[in-house]
């Protein structure tokens, strides 16, 4: 499954905001520069998905806000599920 994502590094602290437009937010406590904030993003998907993070794919958008990933391991209605068990309230 290919998730649409709006990244917001260098927070406080990392989590799902919510949606940006089509997009899903999320900030990542990293910061954007030698591709921290990469490295971060699969951390953080895979631990919140609870999969491997090989698992874990970013399609597009490597030095963007505005990222592509892929999910290799999960189906569409376990991704959504695990994603909005996570969302900052």
């Amino acid at each position: 499954m290919s998730l649409t994502l709006y990244i917001q590094p260098g927070a406080k602290k990392s989590g799902i905001v919510g949606l940006h437009g089509e997009a899903l937010k999320i900030r990542l406590a990293a910061p954007p520069v030698e591709g921290k904030a990469n490295q971060a993003l699969i951390q953080f998907l895979s631990s919140i998905l609870d999969i491997p993070k090989q698992s874990v794919e970013l399609v597009t958008g490597e030095t963007n806000r505005n990222k592509r990933v892929v999910i290799h391991t999960l189906t569409t209605p376990d991704i959504a599920a695990r994603l909005l068990a996570c969302v900052d309230q």
